[in-house]
């Protein structure tokens, strides 16, 4: 059974057993672990804690029953607090992930919810640790069959979906639903405009008037006379500019490995710090980076944009170099693109709304 990610509160699953984020003695911590002691019963499974389980040490994991909870069991996975990478927290994390594992797995648990954990107060980094999470949960999966969600719910994916999803939805409207219906009507300018909300509907006004006005003003050259109509002031060609240019020309045969390199390189990143933002396997990295010639999957190709922030343009021009192009009539190009324009650069949320949208998972 494939996992599942998913943005919920995760003591609303309804799965046979829920993860907490747990603290290593019987006391409730901020955070999902708070949140869990209080839809469970605060002091009935606080008091459990301290009368069956005690002290646990950071990694290990053990269950309780689910009290008030739809789900029937807790595993609380006693989880690291991030210092800096460097003083075993991975392996501690993956640890929290494999004793759960086992836990559900030896009561026999067919479904299981599962926070991002040490996520949050914990202070492991967002992509990190989805990284690590996919990682252990899906190599548990190669050998059992259960159903395993990841929950992603914080104040920043909470407040980033809210903000994303209405021009999102629009955004697919604009560039697919009317690419798609353009094709099958023969009319460029088809729209397909429902009026859901005031938002929707000032976007697809804009779109529709802006592309009036792109219209009218190549009909008539007379109405873009004016330089300050054609060109944006302080926008002469300095010596920076040509600068620039004559280092992209430079780039113009470069292969999609040496392109990247040089994209990581004049944003001043470093590579762990793009593999990461991109939740891809460090191994697939390095195979780019050492090889010329490397091939990726359009995917990975479209995560790494992701991972070294690049715009709209860079986007393309780096996909260009593998043989891909952002397509108008592919939802999951169309997402990217809605997040790349936007600046959003989080595989996590992208990932996030792949799958409510119904179109095949990345990360998972």
């Amino acid at each position: 059974m494939p996992l599942r990610i998913v943005r919920n509160d995760i003591t609303k699953m309804n799965t046979e057993a829920i993860v907490n984020t747990a603290n290593d003695h019987p006391t409730a911590e901020t955070g999902c672990d708070h949140a869990v002691y209080k839809a469970a019963g605060y002091d009935e499974l606080l008091k459990y804690r301290q009368d069956n389980i005690g002290y646990v040490p950071e990694g290990d994991a053990f269950i309780t029953p689910g009290f008030a909870l739809k789900a029937k069991f807790i595993i609380h996975a006693v989880s690291p607090r991030y210092i800096d990478g460097e003083h075993g927290e991975e392996g501690m994390l993956r640890l929290c992930y494999k004793k759960s594992l086992a836990l559900a797995k030896e009561n026999d648990i067919c479904s299981i919810s599962f926070p991002l954990i040490s996520s949050g107060g914990f202070g492991y980094p967002r992509e990190e640790a989805m990284r690590i999470a996919v990682d252990e949960i899906n190599t548990f999966l190669l050998s059992n069959e259960m159903l395993i969600f990841l929950v992603v719910f914080d104040s920043k994916s909470a407040i980033l979906g809210e903000k994303i999803y209405p021009g999102l939805e629009a955004y697919i409207d604009h560039n697919y639903v009317r690419k798609a219906r353009a094709e099958e009507y023969g009319d460029p300018y088809f729209a397909s405009i429902s009026p859901r909300d005031d938002s929707y509907n000032a976007y697809c006004t804009k779109v529709i008037d802006f592309e009036r006005r792109v219209a009218g003003n190549l009909r008539s050259p007379s109405i873009l006379s004016k330089k300050s109509d054609i060109e944006p002031e302080g926008s002469e060609f300095s010596e920076e500019h040509e600068s620039r240019l004559e280092e992209r020309m430079q780039h113009l045969t470069d292969t999609f490995s040496e392109y990247l390199m040089y994209l990581i390189s004049c944003k001043g990143m470093e590579n762990a710090e793009v593999w990461k933002r991109a939740i891809i396997d460090k191994k697939v990295f390095s195979k780019i980076k050492n090889d010329r010639d490397y091939h990726p999957q359009k995917l990975t190709a479209l995560c790494l944009c992701v991972g070294v922030k690049l715009n709209l343009d860079e986007s393309k021009d780096l996909l260009a170099r593998a043989g891909y192009a952002l397509s108008p009539c592919d939802k999951t190009d169309v997402i990217f693109s809605f997040f790349i324009e936007n600046e959003i650069y989080d595989m996590i949320e992208i990932d996030i709304q792949l799958e409510e949208h119904g179109l095949p998972c990345i990360i998972t």
